[in-house]
């Protein structure tokens, strides 16, 4: 059964539908996995095993009476959930001491979906405190460690997800990016990672307040990228409860992965004009020479990119502080002192700072315009490194040239979250230590199933799911 831990999720599925494999059958080999490598990765902070493996036999019983109606499409699939998104019976700490007994009343809308597709929802899987960091630490939970090598970090702040799709723990796990917490994890660990446009996947209130910072999305980890259609194909389309979330696209991505157009125009950046590691530099280099192989046109391009590092935290901040500045009034010394130093950060914020800062949001999305007037698709590395120390602290140099400010280490993933653009993480290769670097998709807003595609045919020329660690 120990090929079954890296199987895609999209193979799975398949064999509990054909009766291949039981859904209890899979679960039961899941909750013994997690308890072997959980003490090693901490990719879990939760877990509710007995109620998964009850809805596991009940699943079984339902396909054995089957005849003619088809189960959910992710049916039986075990599913770790991101500690910072609801799942009913499970608290939502967000990594944080104050929320530690935070129990949600339902499901987020993301995870509903995922479960009404036939998901079962196994644990949380552990995140930095509201996700504010590239690794994955907090007071609450410790430390999570990448798979490849457990002296390095998974990323963040998706980090438990990584973790625990890389260490063949679970098929499916949910993730969020605001700055890359999908694609940098993604891109530690050597799995696929995809941002979605804002509003793909709907978000609910988090503590109860609407969220008006356009910058954060929901979106998928998997092992390989039809997982990570058939995981859209259950999540997207317009929810009331969201009033940016747009209308389903109305095709299945999982349909049209095969379709990618012929003779695309493809720009390739390779550094935005800042330092990369020679290793991951050689990666990348070859990862997007594919694409010329596979008979699209390639660019190489060196347009200046606008700095948007300051405007990104200057954004973010703002809505992370209207949303617990009661809970830091009361309970500030409970919160990690960076987590409560940054978001206090905010209250310096004024409209003068976010007049300038949407100003130079302006002039990176006239930047991406220029792009995409050009060319269908822009590639560039997703991360300047590999993975760093699993607990942190970020780069400060590279290739012994010091970084010019801490967010040179996530240069490339941050600016897609100001545009809007969907995004993508893709295996580039390996570093001299062996560790994965990734390629970053990129294409114009709501362009998902390009990215997919693009991502697909990729994939099929480098295939990446028959390498990964053992632990």
């Amino acid at each position: 059964m120990i090929e079954l831990y890296w199987k895609p999720a999209h193979e799975l599925a398949a064999m509990i539908r054909k009766r291949e494999i039981k859904p209890s059958e899979l679960m039961e080999l899941t909750v013994r996995r997690i308890e072997q490598t959980n003490p090693k990765l901490n990719a879990f902070c939760a877990l509710r095993a007995d109620a998964a493996m009850a809805e596991a036999r009940a699943l079984d019983e339902k396909i054995a009476r089957q005849r003619h109606e088809e189960v959910g499409t992710l049916a039986g699939l075990p599913l770790g959930v991101k500690d910072l998104e609801d799942a009913a019976g499970l608290r939502t700490t967000y990594g944080s001491k104050p929320f530690k007994d935070n129990m949600p009343n339902k499901d987020s809308i993301q995870v509903a979906r995922l479960k009404a597709a036939g998901a079962i929802v196994i644990g949380k899987t552990n995140a930095p405190e509201f996700g504010y960091t590239a690794f994955t630490k907090n007071l609450l939970f410790g430390v999570t460690r990448n798979p490849w090598n457990l002296e390095r970090t998974p990323g963040g702040s998706s980090g438990g997800s990584s973790a625990a799709i890389a260490g063949g723990v679970v098929p499916l796990a949910t993730g969020s990016d605001g700055g890359g917490s999908v694609r940098i994890p993604a891109c530690y660990t050597g799995c696929y990672g995809l941002k979605p446009s804002l509003g793909r996947i709907p978000h609910g209130p988090t503590l109860g307040m609407q969220q008006w910072n356009d910058t954060s999305v929901h979106g998928a980890i998997t092992r390989t990228v039809r997982d990570a259609a058939i995981f859209m194909d259950a999540v997207v389309g317009y929810h009331p409860a969201d009033p940016d979330s747009i209308p389903h696209p109305g095709i299945s991505y999982n349909a049209i992965l095969e379709r990618l157009p012929k003779k695309l125009r493809i720009a390739f950046h390779p550094d935005f004009g800042q330092l990369v590691q020679r290793d991951v530099m050689r990666e990348i280099e070859k990862a997007a020479a594919v694409f010329k192989d596979l008979g699209h046109d390639l660019t190489t391009i060196d347009d200046p990119v606008p700095d948007t590092g300051r405007v990104w935290m200057q954004v973010g901040a703002t809505q992370g502080y209207a949303m617990l500045h009661e809970w830091l009034d009361k309970d500030r010394e409970n919160f990690g002192r960076a987590f409560a130093t940054g978001t206090e950060g905010a209250t310096r914020v004024t409209w003068k700072h976010y007049g300038a800062a949407y100003r130079r949001r302006r002039e990176f999305n006239d930047w991406c315009q220029r792009v995409f007037e050009r060319f269908d698709l822009l590639l560039c590395p997703v991360l300047p490194t590999e993975a760093f120390p699993a607990k942190g602290p970020m780069p400060t140099e590279i290739n012994g040239q010091p970084l010019k400010d801490a967010l040179g280490a996530v240069v490339f993933t941050y600016p897609f979250n100001l545009s809007g653009h969907p995004g993508a993480s893709v295996r580039a290769g390996l570093t001299d230590s062996g560790l994965p670097c990734g390629l970053q998709i990129v294409a114009e807003r709501y362009r998902e199933d390009l990215v997919l595609q693009a991502s697909y045919a990729y994939e099929q020329a480098r295939p990446w799911n028959n390498k990964w660690p053992e632990i």
